[in-house]
């Protein structure tokens, strides 16, 4: 995190050519006043290119791009989805909102989805998978793909903290049918809220794009207020303000996740050495975001004290271990259809996930790091592991 950090000029000149420009703020139409800018067009090309994907098409939020990919696959009641239990909580909701059952598989020593337990989970019932790549580190995309390959059941990649990521040289969300991110205030980079969908065949753009604008075909025969429906739908369109500051911080994207990977290395050589920390397991090949540093302490009382030493120091923790109410499936009493599902009670539910959460620390990785933090760091966690 984040892109919010080098907000800026360029941000500023891409809003002000939409002003100086006709001043144009909704994505379709108005031709004729618009001079020829279309910020949410030209940020869809430019995303779908520094991917390396055939199709893009941008959002109003990661969660909008969960539910919009997750509608192309025309889900019934009764079919299931798995994603993972260390997950914001959107990607469940986006399952539930699209009718299917979720079903949450523990993670491993990636904190990210298990391979093993994604295939203990696998009935006739399901039809996708979810991986998600927590805190811009990739998951098993090797292990995963070969596993949704195998049983034809389609692969979701939940990107919001992958963005600007890889996995054997090819960027995270494009090893699935489809793949999603985020642009929230605190992502890798931002458009204030905003999210982006891509896919590998144009049948699956053109299906999204249709049902995330009502339907509408943009037929460019006819007046948009005369256009056919493809489908129904809802309106989870970008507006031309979103995608002209996305349009500048792509170009930053680059400057941003190497500043991260830089500053998370300082960060991790400066505690590496304490005893009885562990690192987060990274799959071979993996270019990470470096959105955050994970690691593992003996148990959780140990990592409450770590937060409590880091605090003092004037640092702070991310989601692990204070906020994993938001993050981890079996908090989630709310959702009566994964309550039902774990047979009314959610504390016994996810145990290998919840012994892994329970002993872990996530540090915020930021874009202008203090140079004094490494150091800040060591002295904060020697007090509780020497």
């Amino acid at each position: 995190m984040p892109g919010y950090e080098l907000i800026g000029a360029e941000e500023q000149a891409e809003v002000d050519d939409i002003f100086k420009n006709g001043g144009v703020l909704f994505r379709h139409s108005f031709d004729a006043i618009r001079q020829n800018r279309w910020k949410v067009r030209d940020f869809e090309q430019a995303f779908a290119k520094s991917v390396s994907s055939p199709f893009a098409l941008a959002v109003t939020s990661g969660t909008a791009a969960l539910r919009v990919a997750l509608a192309v696959l025309d889900l019934k009641p009764g079919d299931e989805v798995i994603t993972q239990s260390f997950t914001f909580v959107a990607t469940v909701e986006a399952i539930i909102e699209s009718r299917a059952t979720p079903v949450c598989a523990d993670i491993d020593g990636t904190m990210n989805m298990s391979p093993e337990s994604l295939s203990k989970l696998i009935t006739p019932r399901t039809k996708a998978v979810i991986a998600v790549h927590m805190l811009g580190t990739p998951a098993r995309l090797f292990e995963i793909e070969d596993i949704c390959k195998k049983n034809k059941i389609a692969l979701i990649e939940d990107a919001a903290w992958g963005c600007g990521g890889a996995l054997d040289d090819r960027p995270l969300g494009t090893w699935g049918r489809m793949g999603t991110f985020s642009f929230d205030f605190a992502k890798t980079m931002t458009t204030g809220e905003g999210g982006m969908v891509v896919f590998q065949n144009e049948a699956d753009y053109k299906a999204a794009a249709a049902w995330h604008d009502h339907g509408h075909e943009n037929n460019p025969a006819v007046p948009r207020w005369e256009d056919t429906r493809a489908s129904s739908g809802f309106n989870f369109r970008m507006t031309e303000m979103q995608g002209a500051v996305g349009l500048a911080q792509l170009k930053k994207l680059s400057t941003v996740v190497t500043a991260q990977r830089k500053n998370r290395d300082a960060m991790w050589a400066a505690i590496d050495s304490l005893p009885g920390i562990t690192a987060r397991e990274v799959p071979v090949g993996s270019y990470e975001t470096a959105d955050a540093l994970v690691f593992s302490v003996k148990d959780n009382a140990t990592a409450k004290k770590c937060r409590d030493a880091l605090l003092a120091e004037g640092l702070s923790t991310k989601i692990l271990p204070e906020a994993v109410t938001w993050h981890f499936a079996g908090t989630w009493t709310h959702m009566p259809e994964l309550v039902a599902r774990h047979g009314g009670d959610l504390s016994k539910a996810f145990t290998d996930s919840r012994a892994r959460l329970e002993r872990a620390v996530s540090l915020p990785v930021v874009v202008k790091m203090d140079e004094t933090v490494p150091a800040r760091l060591n002295k904060a966690l020697s007090k509780v592991l020497q």
